[in-house]
């Protein structure tokens, strides 16, 4: 983790955390996700925002099994690998099911933006408030307030059945 802190793959497709960032994002999605209760740390981040993280509540072989935090959909994806095998085999190939991959490129393509460590690209309507999967729905964001945002509208919105009106939104 620490030789590779920090660094960036394919133009901010994917992303590992600085050290010292790890215990700030940490806590950012534990904020936006309080009602999921495992002992998780946060290591690398895609350009959709998403956080991945080791959980220390699932092993494989005595290594923790990495999860996906999507701050867009607000769901947690629980992915059967570890660490290194998240790294040599899932990302490298399944990166479309790991990463969105093509979606990246297509996005790429039909936007002239060079991600900084900061940013993502992240809904304007996120899929858990019926915004639409699709590139008309993206925007290139600051990965902080992108979270906290998602976080205080998926916590206010979690117990409402699908498709009640919302009247009025605060965030603080």
């Amino acid at each position: 983790m620490s030789a590779y802190a920090g660094v960036s793959v394919a133009a901010g497709l994917y992303r590992i955390h600085d050290i010292e960032t790890i215990d700030t994002w940490n806590g950012i999605v534990s904020e936006a996700f309080p009602n999921f209760h495992s002992n998780f740390s946060c290591f690398g981040f895609d350009w959709l925002g998403r956080q991945f993280a080791l959980d220390g509540e699932r092993l494989t072989a005595g290594e923790p099994e990495v999860l996906m935090f999507e701050p867009g959909s607000g769901e947690v994806f629980e992915i059967p690998a570890t660490f290194a095998s998240f790294h040599n085999d899932e990302i490298i190939n399944y990166s479309n099911e790991a990463l969105a991959a093509d979606l990246f490129e297509e996005y790429l393509q039909n936007q002239n933006v060079k991600l900084t460590p900061a940013h993502c690209v992240g809904y304007k309507v996120p899929l858990f408030l019926g915004g639409e999967d699709n590139l008309g729905n993206l925007e290139v964001i600051e990965m902080e307030v992108y979270w906290v945002l998602c976080g205080q509208l998926f916590n206010q919105t979690r117990e409402r059945p699908p498709g009640t009106t919302i009247k009025k939104i605060t965030i603080s």
